[in-house]
């Protein structure tokens, strides 16, 4: 069984999380300009150190540049991203797992946004950033995820 080109429909939904329960893993791609790709590379160095690689490519197919607005697109398992997005590897990789969060709950069929959806995809992210910052061994990594930690705590949103 081929993963579905979208996952936009109901069936193709099913068939999507039926091949996911059997392990199905995404071959992540990446497309954009030689910049945009090679800063996607350094947060996706980041999301494997924190041991949550393979939890992005069961949900995101690819990661596209795009100049507008970041956002998860669904039906096509796909993060679109603008430049801005991936300035900082750090903020990219713990966006990359957020998405990725969002993307679990829309193919499990759970209410997947608005604000309390919107506050677990935040809580996956901050857990992502813990979990970053105890298994980094670069000082400056760790640094900049006390940065974050400081700046969701003081959000109020989660923490």
């Amino acid at each position: 069984m081929e993963f579905p080109e979208r996952t936009y429909t109901g069936e193709e939904v099913k068939k999507a999380k039926e091949l996911i329960d059997k392990g199905y893993k995404h071959h992540l791609t990446v497309k954009g300009t030689p910049v945009f790709r090679e800063k996607v590379k350094k947060a996706l160095e980041l999301v494997k150190v924190a041991d949550y690689y393979e939890f992005l490519r069961t949900y995101i197919r690819s990661i596209i540049e795009i100049d507008g607005l970041t956002q998860l697109r669904e039906a096509d398992s796909a993060i679109w991203a603008n430049r801005y997005a991936v300035e900082n590897p750090v903020d990219a990789a713990s966006l990359f797992v957020q998405k990725a969060s969002s993307m679990s709950e829309y193919l499990e069929g759970v209410l997947y946004y608005g604000g309390t959806a919107e506050k677990r995809a935040i809580e996956k992210r901050v857990e992502f950033i813990r979990t970053l910052k105890n298994k980094s061994r670069d000082g400056e990594i760790v640094a900049e995820c006390d940065r974050l930690l400081r700046f969701w705590r003081e959000s109020s949103i989660v923490y």
